[in-house]
């Protein structure tokens, strides 16, 4: 359905013989030259990311501390997760943030309808990994392997409760990235389909896919930590 609506605003925006290549940007008024905005927007950008790994960093620390106080507990809690699921997801988030930068470089080279499929590809696969995180974590739902209070799971330590914790904790605050990171990425496939980016102008997907290795980056710390390390 989706790619339905998509193809017919392709058609509707780009013949078939050639490309839209974009409107002219304009330069927002605080800024002076393309030139200032660009770089202005790329460190705002590193600034941003340099926070979210902060914002992660507390959580790493939280998982060292437990796994320090409870080795036993986390070698233990670590057989309860599903390492095929984890490694799928895997597949899924690496196999994005190459599609996402074959995206990036064809809207830069004005191959329009290549890099609105590659983004759409991305897209796939970032819903999949979102798919397999849900059966994920439906199966600790029913199974009781819950944080705090509400964990009823079966298991040889009283303290599996803290690892779970931890475990809704990273993964989850990972997943709303993810979700955010799907919507900024329709977002400019949207706005590609108009007509606003090619090789005139290209600022918001190249920001938008340092966003996306990012999220990338934190499942590479999150995938051994939670599901390898045992």
């Amino acid at each position: 359905m989706i790619l339905m609506i998509l193809r017919q605003l392709m058609e509707k925006n780009m013949s078939s013989n050639e490309v839209l290549v974009g409107r002219s940007h304009e330069v927002a008024h605080q800024f002076d030259t393309a030139e200032q905005e660009f770089n202005t927007a790329k460190l705002g950008m590193w600034v941003f990311m340099a926070q979210e790994i902060l914002f992660f960093g507390g959580l790493f620390v939280a998982y060292a501390v437990f796994r320090m106080m409870h080795p036993d507990m986390f070698r233990e809690a670590a057989h309860h997760l599903s390492l095929k699921w984890g490694l799928l997801n895997t597949l899924f988030l690496l196999t994005s943030s190459f599609t996402m930068t074959l995206g990036e470089r064809a809207i830069r080279q004005d191959k329009i309808k290549q890099g609105i499929m590659l983004l759409m590809t991305t897209v796939g696969l970032a819903t999949a990994f979102m798919g397999v995180k849900a059966i994920e974590y439906a199966a600790k739902i029913h199974h009781g392997y819950l944080p705090a209070k509400w964990f009823f799971g079966e298991g040889m330590d009283n303290s599996l409760h803290l690892f779970f914790g931890i475990y809704f904790a990273l993964t989850g605050l990972h997943g709303v990235h993810v979700i955010i990171g799907i919507g900024l990425i329709l977002w400019l496939v949207y706005r590609t389909i108009r007509g606003e980016f090619g090789s005139h102008y290209f600022l918001p997907i190249e920001m938008v896919t340092l966003y996306w290795h990012l999220v990338d980056l934190v499942w590479t710390f999150l995938f051994p930590l939670l599901y390898l390390i045992r």
